[in-house]
């Protein structure tokens, strides 16, 4: 069974920046394609990036472009995203989830809170 643990979240001032981490234990970490969401109150799921398999290659919808990275250690079984220059907007609960061919597992998320 896969299972996927977030870290890295808290309280951050705006402008600054956040590295969140998602460890993946069971299965094979090489295979998934790995994604970021967020959850915020009253606002839909957004996927905020995706990294492939295969190849590594990154994937992020426009509008986010810019201030989000992902990256993939498969050594290590993680994925990271970066967050530059937070905002309030940015407030919510970060999700990271793994696909497996048309299995999808999700970790329990993790909080960040953006305040002065």
């Amino acid at each position: 069974q896969v299972q996927l643990v977030e870290s890295g979240g808290g309280s951050v001032q705006p402008g600054g920046s956040l590295t969140l981490s998602c460890a993946s234990t069971g299965g094979f970490f090489r295979n998934y394609v790995m994604r970021w969401y967020r959850e915020a109150p009253g606002r839909e799921r957004e996927m905020l990036a995706r990294i492939n398999n295969a190849d590594g290659a990154t994937y992020y919808p426009t509008p986010l472009k810019g201030r989000f990275t992902i990256s993939r250690d498969n050594s290590k079984s993680t994925v990271n995203l970066q967050i530059h220059s937070l905002g309030s907007e940015d407030t919510g609960v970060y999700l990271c989830s793994a696909v497996d061919g048309h299995r999808w597992f999700w970790g329990k998320g993790i909080q960040v809170t953006v305040s002065s």
